[in-house]
């Protein structure tokens, strides 16, 4: 196929010149062949599993497949965290034979919520699971309901199931637009509700008190020492989590919530329990590299609610903490929401380095919650290098937005060893 060779040749060219996980091919494919992604995809025998929302998608993505691949599923995703279109069919080309043919079961697919509208409409999923709505890059998105509204078409457009977050009231209301759909629910205890607040949540003040929700096939019982309590169906079950965090141990929920309605009875629970307590985090959420013999930790923060849950999720105490925030495209142009973060969990033991783009608008918000810090260096490479000699005996963290967090991986690679995506 002429469309396939010229994408594996666009895909090599764009890799050599340093492209990595370039969405370029995909576009290069996307004007060739209009219909490439949904011809390739349609072959596919169990479909197609599509993940958005605001908060979580890489990770939860990542659950979903590692959780499939337990059942013995070969599964296609894309795995570079590409989450357009083009993205999409830049990791097909990485992976697809010259007649156009995947060797999979099954794809598992983050997609950005407005790019995953168009996707739905060319690719009708087999199932979907919508994680939240959080005010999240306005810029792009304009206001809440109207990321609301993206994933509702999201959840129309879905042939067999949909798995739904039921603590966003939001995202809860989805089903009542469905025709046909299974839907089912994933959740939290009434005890955890107040760790997790959705967006509604941190503009009253209160966590979600509704007394009418629906019964959830997964929910998130206790958060426990490196790991968590579930209730699936009515067994519950415990187990370590491998990835850091409290928001990953409920983005776990929904990975389980939807391999169960993907696969139905089918469904191996032990070997679904065993392949959970395994999965690794995906790169920069919560992903810990070692140097100079110590931890070093990359935390993605992109929103208010992901920045708070990442505070809450770490203990500051004996780590040495540096803040990267750029406003590049992808990581939204528009910081005021760093406001809406409290910062007096990193006051006793204050920031090393602040840096990116928006490093002096980020100093500013820690001088206003009193939060000391040692020095504003807007160059990531250079602070990143000043970061790592300050305290070499301490374990580090780094709280960081899209974009910066990949120009520190490119950059810590100089340091040790760091898992490419392609």
């Amino acid at each position: 196929m002429l469309s396939v060779l010229i994408g594996k040749v666009a895909r090599g060219v764009s890799r050599i010149r340093g492209g990595g996980g370039s969405a370029f091919p995909g576009l290069v494919v996307e004007k060739l062949d209009k219909n490439f992604l949904a011809r390739t995809l349609k072959r596919l025998p169990r479909g197609v599993i599509v993940v958005s929302g605001t908060n979580g998608k890489t990770t939860t993505t990542k659950m979903v497949v590692e959780l499939l691949e337990g059942q013995g599923l070969k599964v296609f995703t894309n795995r570079s965290g590409s989450n357009f279109t083009r993205g999409v069919v830049a990791s097909i080309l990485g992976e697809v034979n010259l007649t156009g043919r995947l060797d999979a079961d099954i794809a598992v697919l983050e997609l950005d919520e407005a790019h995953a509208v168009h996707f739905v409409k060319a690719v009708r999923p087999n199932y979907s699971l919508l994680l939240n709505v959080m005010r999240d890059q306005l810029d792009r998105f304009g206001e809440i309901d109207t990321t609301a509204a993206l994933l509702r078409t999201i959840a129309q457009h879905t042939a067999d199931g949909v798995t739904l977050n039921r603590e966003d009231a939001r995202v809860r209301a989805i089903a009542d637009s469905l025709e046909g759909q299974e839907v089912s629910f994933f959740g939290l205890s009434e005890q955890l509700r107040s760790h997790f607040p959705s967006d509604d949540d941190l503009h009253r003040g209160a966590a979600n008190q509704a007394t009418d929700l629906p019964e959830a096939g997964v929910v998130l019982e206790e958060l426990t020492e490196g790991g968590g309590t579930y209730r699936i169906g009515g067994e519950q079950v415990s187990t370590q989590l491998t990835v850091n965090g409290a928001y990953n141990t409920f983005n776990s929920a929904a990975a389980l919530a939807v391999v169960r309605q993907a696969l139905g009875e089918s469904v191996d629970q032990v070997a679904l329990i065993d392949a959970l307590s395994r999965v690794s985090p995906a790169f920069g959420r919560g992903e810990s590299l070692e140097v100079n013999g110590q931890p070093l930790d990359l935390v993605l923060v992109k929103n208010p609610s992901g920045f708070r849950l990442g505070l809450s999720s770490f203990s500051a105490e004996g780590v040495s903490t540096m803040i990267a925030i750029n406003d590049n495209y992808a990581d939204g142009r528009d910081m005021s929401w760093l406001w809406d973060v409290s910062f007096e969990s990193l006051r006793a033991q204050g920031v090393k380095r602040v840096t990116g783009v928006r490093a002096y608008d980020m100093a500013l918000r820690l001088k206003y919650d009193a939060v000391p810090f040692d020095a504003v260096e807007p160059d990531l490479k250079k602070a990143l290098d000043e970061f790592i000699a300050a305290e070499p005996e301490r374990p580090k963290r780094v709280f960081c937005t899209y974009t910066a967090m990949l120009a520190l991986r490119k950059h810590l690679s100089e340091y040790t060893e760091v898992e490419a995506f392609a």
